[in-house]
C-alpha cells in the first residue's frame, strides 16, 4: 500500500560522511532527538554559515529520519524502504563522501530504485554543475541542489515543501492508479507494469506469466447478501491473494519484494490479475495459481455468513501467448473464461484453439442478442402423461432457436451463453409469457390438459422480483396460477437454501406448482428437501436410460418414487424412450412419464393437433400412449 496519509511523519533520508554534520541535520529536523555533540558549535558554521542563535524549530509536520554515513549506506536504506513498504519522500545527499562513491552516484542508484523520491544534493564546492547533475539523474523536476553554507530554515523548508509535494503527488497517483476498495493497483497501473516487465524480459530473454482471476458466482452474493458483504469479500480476497504470493520460493519472491504490490491488481468487479515476472518455467505459474486457488477456497466468515467461494484462473505466458500487454491480458482472460466453462474452480493455460472457440462464442452471443427481436425464438411442447390413465396431464415448454445465419442452434449450445451474459433474463421472461399465453389458448379450446411446465434458470430465480414477475405474467395472460408449473434444478435450490425457501414460499402463495427438475443429479439433502414447498420431483433421464438393465438405476428410481410417495410428492420420469422403460415405471408406481416414447417436442400447431386427437378419443382410448 502507498503511504500517503498526511498525519504520518514525512520520511527523510540524510547521507553525509561527517558525523558532526549529521548531528547538525538532527538539530534542524529531529525535534525529538536534540544534538549533543560538542563539535557542533565548531562545525555548524561549515553547514549553516555564521550564526549566533540556536535555530528554532517552527511548527510543522513531523519527520521520520534515517541517517547514513556514505553513499552505499544511503542506497541500501532506500532498498530496504521498498522491502518494508516505508518509502522516503526526500533524500539529502552530500556531494562528496570519501572514501566511497559520491552523492551523484548515490542519486542515480536511488532514482533507479525509487522514481518518486525527491533528491537534494548538498555541497560546499563550486565545481559541481547543477544542470549536468540533473541531466545525469532525471527527471529534472525531482532533483535539487543547495550550496553550503545554507541557513537551517532552508533545510527545514526544503524538507517540508518536498515532503508535502510527495504526499500530494502520491494522493493523485493513488486516485489515478489504485483501487479505492482493495487498495491494490488498478487496470491502468497494472498494464503499465506489464509493459515494463515485457521490456525487461525482451532485453534479458526471460519469460513471464499473467494470471487472470475471477470469482465464481460473485454476483449471487451481492444479490442475496448485499453489496456491503460483497465489498468485504473483495477486500478479503485481495488479502488472501497477497498472502498466497508471500512465499520463499523463487516463483513469487519478486512479488513479495516489489513495492506497492505492483504485481497484483484488481481490474474491477471481482476480477484480479497477478504478474509473475522472471518466470523460471511454465509449471511455476501453475504452482502459484493453484496456491491462490487453495487459499481462496478456504471458508470465509463475513457478517455472520460463512461463505465458500471458488475462483476460475486463466494463465497466459510471454512470449508464447503474446508479445504485448494487450495480447497477454486477452489470452489470460480467455483462458479464465474456459476455466469457467470447464466446471469453475480450476486453472487453465491459454491455448491457441481458444481464439477460434471464443470467436464462435462471440458470434453466437451477438446473434442471440437479436434473436427475440427477429422472432427467431420459438417454443416446442412435450407431453407429460399420467401412467395410470394414460391421459396428458401437462406439457413442458422447450425453447428452440432457428437463426437465419447459423440455422438450428441446439439449446445446449446457447442456454449457457445466455446465462453467462445475462440474456437469460429477457429470454426466460419471453418463454414464460409465451408458454402461459399458449396454455390459456389451449384451455379456452377445452383441449383437456392441466398445466404448462416452464424451466427456470439460476439468474431468473435469484432475482428478488422473480415472484412479482410470475404474478404479472399470469395477470397479463389471464392464466390461472394452478395451471403453471415452474421447474427448478437442485443446484438452484442448494446454492442458497435459506433464500430459496423464502422465494419458493412466495411462489406457492401465488398458487403455482413447483417441481425439482433433473432430480438426483445434484446434492440435495433430505433435511432441506423437507423445507422446500415442492409438488413434484422429476427423475433425471440419466437414471431412466438403463433402468431396465442397470440394478443401480433401478434402485435409485425406486427409492425416489418411494421417498416422494412418503412425502406426498408427485414423480415424473424424464427421457422415457422405450416401452420397457414405460412398463417398469408403471409397475414401480411412478406417477407420470415424459419422453420420445410418448412424443418428441412439437410445434404449437402439432401439439394442438395432438391434444385434439386425444380429446376425440373419448372412450378411454388415450391409454394407447402407455403401450
Amino acid at each position: 500500500m502507498m503511504d500517503c496519509e498526511t498525519n504520518k511523519p514525512i520520511r527523510i533520508l540524510v547521507a553525509d560522511d561527517e558525523p558532526a554534520i549529521l548531528d547538525s541535520y538532527r538539530m534542524v529536523l529531529d525535534a525529538a532527538k536534540p544534538a549533543t555533540n560538542s563539535k557542533i558549535s565548531d562545525l555548524k558554521s561549515k553547514l549553516f554559515g555564521r550564526q549566533t542563535a540556536k535555530p528554532s524549530r517552527p511548527d510543522g509536520p513531523e519527520f521520520d529520519i534515517v541517517y547514513t554515513r556514505g553513499a552505499e549506506s544511503a542506497v541500501l536504506a532506500v532498498r530496504e524502504s521498498r522491502l518494508f513498504d516505508k518509502r522516503f519522500a526526500v533524500a539529502f545527499l552530500d556531494m562528496r563522501m570519501p572514501p566511497g562513491p559520491d552523492g551523484a552516484w548515490a542519486a542515480a542508484e536511488i532514482r533507479a530504485l525509487d522514481d518518486r523520491i525527491d533528491i537534494v544534493i548538498a555541497t560546499a564546492y563550486s565545481d559541481v554543475d547543477p544542470r549536468e547533475l540533473s541531466e545525469s539523474v532525471p527527471p529534472v523536476g525531482k532533483m535539487f541542489y543547495v550550496q553550503k553554507p545554507f541557513h537551517p530554515h532552508e533545510v527545514r523548508q526544503l524538507a517540508v515543501a518536498l515532503g508535502q509535494k510527495w504526499i500530494a503527488e502520491n494522493k493523485i497517483l493513488r486516485l489515478a492508479y489504485y483501487d479505492g476498495l482493495t487498495e491494490l493497483p488498478n487496470r491502468a497501473f497494472f498494464m503499465t507494469r506489464i509493459e515494463q516487465a515485457i521490456d525487461f524480459a525482451k532485453k534479458h530473454e526471460r519469460s513471464l506469466a499473467v494470471l487472470f482471476l475471477d470469482l465464481d458466482n460473485f454476483k449471487r452474493i451481492n444479490d442475496t447478501l448485499g453489496h456491503n458483504v460483497g465489498d468485504e469479500l473483495l477486500r478479503m480476497t485481495a488479502r488472501r491473494i497477497a498472502h498466497s504470493l508471500r512465499s520463499n520460493d523463487a516463483v513469487s519472491r519478486s512479488v513479495a519484494e516489489d513495492d506497492d504490490k505492483r504485481h497484483l491488481a484488481r481490474l474491477g468487479g471481482d476480477e484480479f490479475t497477478v504478474l509473475l515476472a522472471d518466470l523460471q518455467k511454465p509449471e511455476d505459474a501453475l504452482i502459484v495459481a493453484n496456491r491462490i486457488r487453495e487459499e481462496l477456497t478456504k471458508p470465509m466468515q463475513l457478517d455472520n455468513h460463512k461463505l465458500l467461494i471458488t475462483p476460475s484462473i486463466g494463465i497466459s505466458l510471454f512470449p508464447r501467448d503474446g508479445e504485448d500487454v494487450v495480447t497477454l491480458m486477452k489470452s489470460a482472460d480467455m483462458a479464465m473464461y474456459f476455466a469457467k466453462r470447464t466446471g469453475r474452480n480450476n486453472v487453465q493455460f491459454f491455448e491457441g484453439t481458444m481464439n477460434e472457440k471464443a470467436l464462435l462464442r462471440m458470434n453466437l452471443e451477438n446473434e442471440l442478442r437479436q434473436a427475440i427481436e427477429r422472432n427467431e425464438m420459438s417454443l416446442h411442447y412435450q407431453p407429460q402423461v399420467d401412467l395410470v390413465t394414460g391421459k396428458v396431464t401437462g406439457l413442458e415448454a422447450l425453447i428452440r432457436w432457428q437463426n437465419f445465419t447459423l440455422g438450428n442452434v441446439p439449446p445446449l449450445d446457447f442456454i449457457h451463453i445466455a446465462e453467462d451474459c445475462g440474456l437469460i433474463i429477457p429470454i426466460g421472461e419471453w418463454v414464460l409469457r409465451t408458454a402461459c399465453r399458449q396454455a390459456k389458448s389451449w384451455q379456452d379450446a377445452d383441449l383437456g390438459f392441466k398445466r404448462i411446465a416452464v424451466n427456470v434458470s439460476v439468474r431468473q430465480f435469484s432475482q428478488k422480483e422473480f415472484p412479482d414477475i410470475i404474478s404479472r405474467v399470469l395477470r397479463e395472460t389471464n392464466l390461472d396460477p394452478s395451471a403453471l408449473e415452474l421447474e427448478i434444478t437442485e443446484s438452484i435450490l442448494m446454492n442458497d437454501a435459506d433464500s430459496a425457501v423464502e422465494t419458493l414460499k412466495r411462489l406457492k402463495t401465488i398458487g403455482v406448482h413447483l417441481a425439482i427438475d433433473d432430480f438426483g443429479t445434484g446434492y440435495s439433502s433430505l433435511s432441506y428437501l423437507k423445507q422446500f414447498p415442492i409438488d413434484r420431483l422429476k427423475i433425471d433421464r440419466s437414471f431412466i436410460k438403463a433402468i431396465t438393465t442397470d440394478p443401480d438405476d433401478q434402485a435409485i428410481a425406486s427409492a425416489v418414487i418411494s421417498m416422494a410417495d412418503s412425502m406426498n410428492l408427485q414423480v415424473t420420469a424424464e427421457g422415457v424412450e422405450t416401452g420397457e422403460q414405460m412398463q417398469f415405471l408403471i409397475e414401480g408406481k411412478c406417477d407420470e412419464a415424459q419422453g420420445y416414447h410418448i412424443s418428441r417436442p412439437m410445434t404449437p400447431d402439432a401439439a394442438e393437433r395432438f391434444l385434439r386427437e386425444l380429446k376425440d378419443r373419448q372412450n378411454g382410448e388415450e391409454t394407447v400412449l402407455l403401450a
